[in-house]
């Protein structure tokens, strides 16, 4: 054959082509149950890690085959629910929600034309006490997801870790890299009966007297990382407010509801939070119905 002509190097470059490609999809297949091992127990390291058995640093240390058993010897129940708070059914041990079952369930719960079904999120309660829900969105450069734990009485959040594809080093991928920026989030309050959720905003964390950030709904943005900030912000918001239902209805009894509107003149009053009484009456900042301001007296159970 012709090496010169064009026919030659049609034929040359066809096959090589179809040999390195054939190698490629050989290799990818090859370590694809190796990467899935991994994958796996770098979610289970997030969740342990929101969930307060250990710091990231620490769980990484770990094998795998360690951080599955870690996490099947503490984790107590899992299982899955829909919008309204419902469950549909348990999880079996060996499932967990990483990064690519949190896309798709993230358009699922934002609807629109990338809606494949209805949501079904899950729901991690662990023998500590601890519930760890995931949440997904976007950053500046790409999807940033993570996991919260809430404690027994099913608002206070217990702890936090993040992690993203591609923020800026730095600035953005300080919501993994920040240890202090994940560990702001501890003790603080998810207003699961507000649409906003909670809060990450620039130096908008109220403080007290002395200087001390207040336990409520609201922690500092990261400094120079505004995108990164308001895209967790809203990832953070859209997955809470898929889960309100099921807080609320989590929520030790006195929780609930200790407080109602003295005398309301609406016939279908919304106010449902969490508020407690003060020195001077019971406040219900969360309240959305203008005719109860001042107008509460705390339920005793």
């Amino acid at each position: 054959m012709n090496t010169n002509n064009n026919v030659y190097t049609v034929i040359y470059t066809t096959v090589i082509v179809v040999v390195v490609a054939a190698l490629l999809a050989f290799v990818s297949q090859s370590l694809k149950s190796k990467q899935d091992a991994n994958e796996k127990a770098e979610t289970i390291s997030q969740m342990l890690t929101a969930a307060q058995y250990g710091t990231k640093a620490d769980l990484d240390k770990l094998s795998n085959v360690a951080k599955l058993d870690k996490y099947a010897q503490e984790i107590d129940k899992a299982f899955i629910i829909n919008l309204s708070g419902e469950k549909l059914g348990d999880l079996p041990l060996d499932k967990v929600y990483g990064s690519k079952d949190l896309k798709r369930q993230n358009y699922n719960i934002k609807g629109g034309a990338n809606k494949t079904a209805e949501p079904e999120i899950p729901v991690f309660i662990f023998k500590n006490g601890r519930t760890v829900v995931p949440i997904y969105g976007a950053g500046l450069w790409g999807p940033i997801w993570g996991y919260l734990s809430f404690e027994q009485d099913a608002c206070t959040i217990g702890g936090a870790y993040f992690d993203h594809e591609s923020e800026t080093a730095g600035l953005g991928a300080k919501i993994k890299d920040d240890p202090s920026f994940q560990a702001s989030f501890v003790g603080e309050k998810a207003n699961f009966a507000d649409a906003n959720v909670f809060d990450i905003v620039k130096g908008g964390a109220p403080k007290d007297a002395e200087g001390k950030s207040l336990i409520d709904n609201k922690i500092d943005a990261i400094t120079g990382a505004t995108m990164t900030s308001q895209g967790l912000d809203a990832a953070i918001d859209t997955w809470l407010a898929a889960y309100a239902k099921y807080f609320i209805g989590a929520a030790p009894a006195a929780e609930k509801n200790p407080c109602q509107c003295a005398s309301c003149p609406c016939e279908e009053c919304p106010c449902d939070c969490h508020c407690t009484p003060g020195q001077d009456g019971c406040h219900c900042p969360g309240c959305e119905c203008p005719e109860c301001s001042g107008n509460m007296k705390h339920v005793e159970e």
